[in-house]
């Protein structure tokens, strides 16, 4: 019987992928029901039987069944096909009922067996890829819905506040023909910072604050015949109602404003300032671009990176996704760093060493120049500047080493450590021009030691924060053109990635450090984050990618059909839930004084979250073994 059955689900995809080993041994598992003509297997909203039907004979059909009881037949299931995938695997009730059509004889496979051929078969794992992407990106929604923001050092604010019930409404507005007099009179009686222009259908067609008013009207030295359309800002800038804090506050700080229109369509709804968000939270943090704008020294800047770090805190705490969290906290680390170095070339003229001599581009690495810097960590950064004539190169250089070294120093001070491996501008190996870096990437790529390679994967996530961006630019199109011209680079790359793989074991069990003092951990960072992080970057780079955000490297790739939508998702969930996890864990550590360290300790976790991770690890497996194949091609 055991070999009937096994010829049976031979005929059976994915099982057909199996060796007669598998099968024979598969078949041990298995149990045969028979369900006569017009019987229900199951009906829709009845819980999870925890088991995958396997037609062996007969036909079934597929219904669903409506409020008012009328039943729709969806789809018909025949010999060799299957039925309850998606629930056995998500544990959810069913969403329609399956009864058979004629005498129906199927093999049941128990969800156990069915998640350890998951686990073990790479072909027939990816059979199912959409059904395990959907299942694990649900079951991350529902880990991140079931943090508390207690956890986080926050008090129970009601749940993501939406734009809605942050904003004031009905809005002040004026017309394009009003004249600054009367804006100026509005402004001051209602005790307003800011009025809307409508125009005349009633649609927004700008806005005028205080500042509008100072920069373009009285600086002109009268306000007699300005109008509203002369000095409002034609770029309003707008979110849907139902937007949520955090939401609001990103697109305040991205366009540097601090008054946000609520618009459904065209209409509009209502007005939010910076001065409304501050109000619904007891805290400061909001006010930090300001803060950081007004600083004319780095040791007045030291208090800003508590305050970033208590955003972090308050967006975990909101729930916020992860991309928004990074895009968030990037805005909130860019403008630092920034100002920093604002003041810094200032310091260098002030000490009569004068402007920088060349153009310069500042560039961000490692975690921050992806874009995904959440904690403040380990400076990675360096400086390319313009090619200078040959007889300024000792002073461009000696320039540009000094206010290197004023800006890491700064920096530090605010909070971003040095780096202990000196990847820093202040280093003159990390400090060249344009062309000196076009001939240390090309040794670097030619010439593919360990510490070659190493420097390649920590520069390659190179992204312009301060200075001509066209410097960064035009040395990313140089090393893209490097890499077409020379692709065994890319084994290179993967070489060390492929040979270190996800501490998963044969059967699916977790292998933990044995490292004194992280038993029963796995640090998330090398033992998975990194390998999507290195293969993505390969991917990109080999199709000329210049995004340098893991997510962007992903989503480009899908938009390309270079990764499937399935594929994509997959791997996207699985950076966002190893993100989260890393967050949260260094997040506790941080707020109990401890080093951040991204070691994870199983035993702390829920049922939910070890499924989460083992999800995790295995999306990381299956990127390093697409990886691996496409780099079969050079």
């Amino acid at each position: 019987m055991n070999l009937e059955y096994a010829m049976a689900i031979q005929r059976i995809a994915p099982f057909n992928t199996l060796n007669r080993e598998t099968l024979l041994h598969l078949v041990n598992t298995l149990q045969l029901e028979v369900y006569p003509k017009n019987a229900y297997v199951f009906k829709q909203g009845e819980p999870s039987r925890n088991m995958l039907w396997l037609i062996i004979n007969g036909l079934a059909e597929v219904i669903v069944t409506n409020e008012k009881g009328k039943e729709t037949v969806l789809g018909y299931r025949r010999q060799y096909d299957f039925f309850g995938e998606t629930v056995v695997l998500t544990g959810k009730s069913y969403p329609a009922s399956v009864r058979a059509v004629e005498d129906l004889h199927c093999l049941l496979l128990p969800r156990e067996a069915f998640e350890q051929l998951l686990d073990n078969y790479a072909s027939f794992a990816g059979f199912f890829t959409k059904v395990l992407s959907d299942r694990f990106r649900d079951l991350y929604q529902e880990v991140v819905l079931e943090q508390s923001y207690e956890a986080y050092g926050m008090e129970a604010y009601p749940f993501r506040k939406r734009a809605s019930e942050l904003m004031t409404s009905p809005v002040v507005t004026c017309s394009p023909g009003d004249t600054v007099k009367d804006i100026a009179l509005r402004l001051t009686e209602r005790n307003l910072s800011s009025l809307v222009v409508v125009d005349g259908a009633g649609q927004p067609a700008g806005i005028v604050t205080e500042k509008d008013l100072v920069a373009k009207a009285l600086t002109r030295g009268g306000c007699d015949g300005l109008t509203a359309s002369e000095v409002m800002n034609p770029n309003l800038v707008s979110v849907p109602p139902k937007a949520f804090f955090y939401q609001v506050l990103l697109a305040m700080i991205k366009n540097q404003v601090k008054h946000v229109a609520v618009v459904d369509g065209s209409h509009l709804l209502g007005i939010i300032t910076l001065r409304d968000l501050v109000k619904s939270r007891s805290t400061g943090t909001l006010t930090v671009v300001d803060y950081i704008e007004s600083k004319e020294k780095v040791s007045d800047l030291v208090a800003v990176g508590k305050e970033v770090d208590q955003m972090l805190n308050l967006l975990v705490a909101e729930k916020a996704p992860v991309p928004e969290i990074f895009e968030v906290l990037t805005e909130f680390h860019d403008r630092l760093t920034r100002k920093v170095i604002s003041i810094c070339e200032k310091e260098m003229v002030d000490e009569g060493y004068g402007a920088p001599p060349v153009p310069y581009c500042w560039v961000n690495m490692g975690s921050a120049g992806r874009m995904e810097q959440t904690l403040r960590t380990d400076q990675d950064n360096a400086i390319i500047f313009k090619d200078p004539g040959a007889e300024q190169v000792d002073e461009v250089s000696r320039y540009f080493q000094l206010l290197a070294f004023k800006v890491v120093e700064g920096l530090a001070l605010c909070g971003f450590a040095k780096c202990k491996g000196n990847v820093m501008a202040s280093n003159p190996s990390w400090c060249r021009s344009l062309k000196n870096w076009e001939e240390t990437v090309s040794l670097w790529a030619k010439q593919p030691d360990p510490e070659h390679t190493r420097f390649l994967s920590i520069f390659l996530d190179f992204r312009p924060v301060y200075g001509n961006h066209e410097l960064a630019r035009n040395l990313r199109q140089f090393i893209i053109e490097l890499f077409a011209s020379f692709p065994i680079i890319y084994r290179f790359l993967a070489q060390d990635d492929l040979s270190n793989r996800v501490p998963l074991g044969i059967l699916g069990q977790f292998i933990t450090e044995k490292t004194p003092g992280h038993e029963n951990q796995i640090n998330l960072k090398r033992a998975a984050t990194v390998h999507i992080i290195d293969c993505l970057r390969i991917l990109a780079l080999r199709h000329g990618i210049v995004e340098t955000s893991t997510l962007q490297r992903l989503e480009v790739l899908e938009n390309r059909g270079l990764l499937s939508k399935n594929d994509a998702n997959y791997f996207s969930t699985a950076f966002q839930s190893l993100a989260m996890l890393s967050v949260r864990e260094n997040l506790r550590k941080a707020m109990k004084g401890e080093e951040p360290d991204h070691y994870l300790d199983l035993q702390r976790l829920t049922k939910r979250e070890r499924d989460i991770l083992k999800d995790s690890l295995k999306a990381v497996t299956k990127l390093q073994n697409l990886t691996g194949s496409s780099l079969l091609l050079f």
